[in-house]
Formats: C-alpha cells, structure tokens, sequence
C-alpha cells in the first residue's frame, strides 16, 4: 500500500477518483507510470499528485470549480488528474493539438478556474462552481452533432469500472505472475484514454503510456513490459494488420476494441496474424462500457469474432423498430441500454434526460442485434443508414466486400442524396494506386444484391476522422455534393 497519511484524506470522499493513485497497492520505489522512454516511481507520482493539490488550493481554486489540463500524453497528465482530484476540483482534459484560436471554445462552456499547461498554472476569472459529485468533464466525439461536455462524477464513474473489471478479476494467488501493465495507446484528452488509465490504476495495475501511437513503439512496449492484453483502436489495429515490419507480439494474448466499431475483417486479420483474440466491446461517452467480452467467452466462442460481446452485470438491453416496439432474437433494430449508472449530464445546459425513455432506457441511435445467445453485432449508426428506394444498406457491410481487394486500403461508403432514388451509395476510397472502378464494381457485384453496389467510387488521400478515430461520414457527403 502506497505511503498515504490518514490525516492527507480529512474530508475527502472515499469514492474520490484520486484514491486510486494514492491508495494503489505498488510500493513507493517500484515503477508505476512508464513511457518508452523512461518511468516514474508510485512515490513521485504520489509526490507529484500532493504537490499539484497545494499548488491549486495556493493560487485559489475552490473545491468543486473546474481546472483545466492541455499537457503533452505521458505521466504529468495523471498525476495533475490525481491533483485535481485531492484538491476537490474537476478535472478537465484538453487535447495538445487544439489550436490556441480554438481554445477559447473549448473553456468556455465549462468555465474553470483554472489552466494547467507546459508553461505553468493560469487562473480564470468567473469559474463555475460544480455540483459535489463532479470529477471530470469529456466531449463527445461529435459524430452526429456538435460535441457537447459531459459531466462524470466519482462515484458513478467507479461503478462503470466496476462492472467491467468484476467478471476479469480473480482471487490473490501468492504465486501468480505480476499483473501485466494497463497500456495506453491513446490520448489521455479522451474518455478511452481516462478510462483505461483508471482502470489500470483500480485493478492495481501500473500504467505504461504512449505519447502518441506508432507500430514499431507499440510492439517494442509489449515485449519490455510483457503486456499480455492491452486495448486499441479500429485505426491502430488496421496500421498493425498493415504493417509487415511488426513481426510478433509475444506475449499479446488479449485485445479490446476501443472508440470506434471494428470490421470483423480487420478483428480476423489480427487473430490470424498475431494469435491475439480481439474483444470487441460497446459504450458511449455518457454510459461508459455496456456490452463486452469475458475471457471466458473467447475461449468458449471464437466463432462469435466481431460482436461486441454480451451485456455487463447489472445492463438491460432492448432492441426496437420503427414503432418503439421490442423485436424478437436476431432482428435488427434501434439499439437501447439501461445502465446502472450514467453521466450526471452536460456542463452546456443540454439535457441527457431527453435521450431516456420512461422505462430508463437510453436511445443510443445504434442500429444493432442480439442473437439467440445474447451476443450482441452492432449493423451501424441510425444516421448512416442509406434508404436506396426503400432499400435499407448498411455501410459496414459493403466496406467489408471493398476491403478485400487489395487495393484498398481504407474505405468509408456513404448516402449521397438522389432525386429519384432518395439515397444511393457511393464509396470514398484510399489508395496507393488509381481505381479500378469496374473491378471495384464486379467485387461488389459479387457479394452484395445489385442495391447494394455503389454507384460511383472515389479515390481520397485520407478518410476525415474526429480525434478518436472515428469517420465523420457527413464531410464526405458535403464533399461529393460539391
């Protein structure tokens, strides 16, 4: 148990987020936040983590006002999060590649008190005071909309770790191996990257953290550190399926996909490349992790590779048509959860209540099924939908067909507006090499019914994408409309 003084935690909640640093089992010598470049004790971080505390209380930051961090990814970033946190104050991650004429848009909606960046502490004026239960404040990926900040607090955001890690855990064994480290591939600005630091830090795990993502750094952190499962993004893992210089993974048994829905393609190149199972899972910003995989389950079903998994403890799932009536096993329609705890709210005034039917169920605006032994496949977004005529199409599923010629390297597959039709597909395509577009039209052909096919294929240097990786779909269709 780390070196923490009774008298430091007068006052301080027990489901206080910074408890998990302070109060984590390694000893103060051992290394407990590393990088590829070096690694910083349990001691200094809790040093670091008093130390921000003070520096906050000293220039005036009242607890439950808001501070926020725009530091470069590494340990400075979870240390100031713990600091925050024993200050009493909200934590407010900002990402370092936002540009400075943007950065005002960013604070103003949630107001703090203060800034914490490389140059040092700067106080606001006018900072908003929280509610007590308030720890942190994300954006939303702004996938389908503007983003908007919601608010976590301590206590909800504990149980959305909890029920996840409860099925991982298992019993002390004096004789077990150490616990593998909780890798960090992404930015520690996003829930995943907040997410998975936390969770490595409730699961007594140490933490190794990457400052930006890169194949040849990822492989050479999972064989210094042994990580044997570790969580990644659809993008990474595509860039690892692609890369022919990564030649092993050992030990890499385990890993989970993050922010983004994963084509089984890319979730089968993997396994058979680097013998390492993908775990799909499903959240959102303001529920956390609703549906995932146990270890237990990838033993049992491997040939259920590229759903999502199976609702956690303690989640309700409902799918419904058109007409807000549940559907029966295997139909697919609009996707609700019921969590046991979500986000308090927005800090922008939206309300999150106006996604939540009577019965406490949210409307995810997911497109998905569950088959007849509670696995759930997620067919895609309700508003990326293509209605060909009456025809439903689903993206994803001629993106698969695309991807198997070898030419393609990414595809995105969007409805583009149509007089007659409505909508009709078209795909934006990356390439090293010009398009073929017969043979692109005959693949499809040749996998999909005729409405399925693309109308029109077009070659694009990258596909736009928000900072977690996933497609925004509607820069597309503005695209190809002008």
């Amino acid at each position: 148990m780390g070196d923490v003084r009774p008298s430091e935690w007068a006052g301080v909640p027990a489901e206080n987020l910074g408890r998990l640093l302070m109060e984590h089992p390694l000893p103060d010598e051992q290394p407990l936040l590393s990088t590829i470049s070096g690694s910083m004790s349990a001691g200094e971080a809790r040093a670091q983590a008093r130390a921000i505390a003070a520096r906050l209380q000293a220039a005036g930051v009242q607890e439950h006002q808001a501070v926020a961090v725009r530091l470069p990814n590494g340990p400075a970033v979870i240390t100031a999060m713990a600091g925050i946190w024993l200050a009493g104050a909200v934590f407010v991650p900002l990402n370092t590649l936002l540009p400075a004429s943007e950065l005002e848009g960013v604070l103003e909606p949630t107001a703090p008190a203060a800034l914490l960046d490389d140059e040092g502490l700067h106080t606001r004026a006018n900072p908003t005071t929280y509610e007590d239960a308030a720890a942190f404040i994300l954006w939303t990926s702004g996938t389908t909309g503007r983003p908007k900040p919601i608010i976590h607090t301590h206590a909800g955001y504990r149980e959305l770790l909890s029920r996840v890690l409860g099925p991982l855990s298992v019993k002390p064994d004096a004789n077990a191996r150490p616990r593998s480290p909780n890798l960090i591939p992404v930015s520690l600005a996003l829930n995943a990257g907040i997410y998975n630091a936390l969770f490595g830090l409730m699961a007594g795990a140490p933490l190794v953290i990457m400052d930006r993502f890169g194949t040849d750094t990822f492989a050479e952190l999972i064989r210094r550190f042994e990580i044997r499962s570790t969580v990644l993004p659809p993008a990474a893992i595509a860039m690892l399926n692609d890369d022919l210089g990564v030649g092993d993974l050992t030990p890499l048994r385990y890993v989970r996909s993050i922010t983004a829905p994963l084509s089984p393609l890319q979730a089968r190149r993997f396994t058979e490349r680097f013998g390492a199972f993908v775990l799909n899972s499903y959240g959102q910003a303001e529920i956390g992790e609703v549906i995932g995989w146990t270890a237990q389950d990838a033993k049992d079903h491997p040939e259920k590779i590229g759903a999502v998994g199976r609702p956690h403890a303690g989640v309700a799932l409902k799918i419904v048509g058109d007409d807000g009536d549940a559907l029966e096993a295997g139909s697919v329609g609009e996707l609700l959860v019921r969590p046991p705890t979500m986000a308090a709210g927005y800090a922008s005034g939206d309300d999150l209540t106006e996604r939540v039917d009577d019965e406490g169920f949210l409307d995810t605006g997911d497109l998905a099924r569950i088959d007849e032994e509670g696995f759930v496949w997620i067919e895609g977004r309700k508003g990326d939908l293509i209605n060909r005529g009456g025809n439903k199409i689903f993206p994803d599923e001629v993106e698969e067909v695309l991807l198997l010629d070898p030419t393609v390297d990414e595809v995105a597959v969007v409805g583009v507006p149509d007089e007659r039709l409505g909508q009709v597909p078209v795909a934006f395509v990356v390439s090293t090499e010009p398009l073929e577009h017969s043979a692109l039209e005959a693949l499809c052909r040749l996998h999909l019914v005729p409405y399925k096919v693309p109308v029109d294929f077009v070659r694009i240097e990258e596909l736009p994408r928000s900072e977690i990786g996933k497609i925004l779909r509607g820069q597309l269709v503005d695209a190809y409309r002008t």
